[in-house]
């Protein structure tokens, strides 16, 4: 039986309003999928109620998309053409209850582990450079079983975290506390280029300094760790000799059709085919055996062929969309902890994808950066996943029936 003060709420209401009729309905039988999430359904910003569709639809829409891209190689390498599919729905299934946790779990338990889990991730980095299987080059896997793991993307929320609890009281910390938190994210991006990874220690650097950047740190200090970056990433190139040629045939593949420009000529080949309109679902002919890593770095290579430029517009229209729900959430965050971790996260994920699609593209030199809930692989879809959720626990808490964060007068 309904509660008399208990009034019927929508998101549209105020959140006086929606705060008294919540803590009233709290005495009511509500459903028991309702008990699984923090707040109740009908109490759910536009934002998160759109974000968690969207989510759900990025990450069904990466199924298809993996199944047209992989099903023929898998086919004829594994035997079995749902193979990817099959392993990539036990992940996905894995992934979304690292969502439901994420969105469970209050903000400030996450900030509160968040240093002792970059720290396990940034040992594991280390450990790939030692016990680390070499695939393609680099060292970026440790194999558990029948398990690969790669620490430089579970790592991703945990920077994250880290940096918005860092940067949303650096004018309440002493400088050698603020040296030995930077010298963590230093470290840990020495590390990754050392395996080497370049593409995801710049991807971790952009995204430390778009935090930093939301957080208000003078533009001096900006500067001068853009130009540490830049110096830093130029090194690496210089000194990997592999690095170099792929910045180089980035320049002019057709210098070296069959060789260092083979993956990126390839890509063009299969976007240029798609057309206006794509070849099909299906239908891409790039995918058979002519297109490498088309499961992975170049999917959307493969999506592009089958969509066409109108599939291609449309993608980037959701993931502006995606950018935007994320700006608003940051937008009405009560807290600079809120704040900055929407900010990190949807940096995270728009980043990353802007970065496959320019890399596909041409746009910039070849890396090995999967697209965000759609290329294979256990790590990536974790780590996707657990952001998402942090965007959507954010949200939550901007209604401030949930969490709340206070800023500390001492950083521990």
């Amino acid at each position: 039986m309904r509660s008399p003060s208990a009034k019927r709420i929508g998101p549209g209401d105020n959140y006086a309003t929606i705060s008294n009729a919540y803590l009233a309905r709290k005495v009511e039988k509500i459903p028991f999928w309702q008990r699984l999430i923090p707040l109740p359904w009908e109490v759910w910003p536009s934002e998160a109620r759109l974000l968690l569709a969207l989510m759900v639809f990025w990450s069904i829409a990466g199924l298809f998309i993996l199944g047209s891209a992989s099903w023929w190689v898998a086919s004829r390498e594994m035997g079995d053409g749902s193979y990817f599919i099959k392993r990539q729905l036990l992940w996905l299934l894995a992934s979304w209850t690292i969502a439901w946790l994420a969105i469970s779990i209050n903000l400030k338990k996450w900030l509160k582990v968040s240093k002792l889990c970059l720290i396990f991730c940034i040992i594991l980095v280390g450990a790939t450079l030692v016990f680390g299987s070499t695939i393609n080059g680099a060292s970026r896997w440790l194999i558990v079983g029948p398990i690969q793991i790669q620490p430089s993307e579970l790592v991703k929320p945990f920077i994250i975290l880290q940096s918005a609890y860092l940067f949303a009281q650096w004018e309440r910390i002493k400088n050698g506390q603020k040296l030995m938190e930077l010298s963590l994210f230093g470290l840990l991006i020495l590390l990754i280029l050392k395996q080497p990874n370049l593409s995801t220690a710049a991807l971790l650097g952009i995204l430390i300094w778009m935090i930093a950047l939301a957080a208000g740190i003078k533009f001096q200090n900006l500067f001068s760790a853009a130009f540490l970056g830049i110096a830093i990433g130029g090194y690496s190139i210089a000194r990997h000799t592999y690095q170099l040629k792929r910045v180089t045939s980035f320049i002019n593949p057709w210098e070296d059709p069959q060789g260092n420009g083979y993956q990126l000529i390839q890509s063009l080949l299969a976007i240029g085919s798609g057309g206006w309109f794509g070849e099909g679902y299906g239908l891409s002919t790039q995918k058979l055996l002519y297109l490498p890593f088309l499961n992975t770095d170049f999917i959307f290579s493969v999506f592009a062929e089958e969509f066409g430029f109108a599939g291609s517009f449309m993608f980037m229209t959701f993931l502006i969309l995606i950018a935007f729900l994320g700006l608003r959430i940051s937008l009405r965050s009560q807290n600079n902890y809120t704040k900055l971790i929407s900010i990190g996260c949807i940096t995270m994920l728009i980043g990353q994808s802007i970065m496959h699609l320019a890399v596909t593209s041409g746009s910039m030199p070849t890396t090995g950066l999967p697209l965000p809930f759609i290329s294979y692989g256990g790590n990536s879809l974790l780590s996707s996943f657990l952001i998402g959720g942090l965007l959507l626990r954010c949200a939550l808490e901007s209604t401030g029936l949930i969490g709340g964060l206070k800023i500390k007068k001492k950083f521990n």
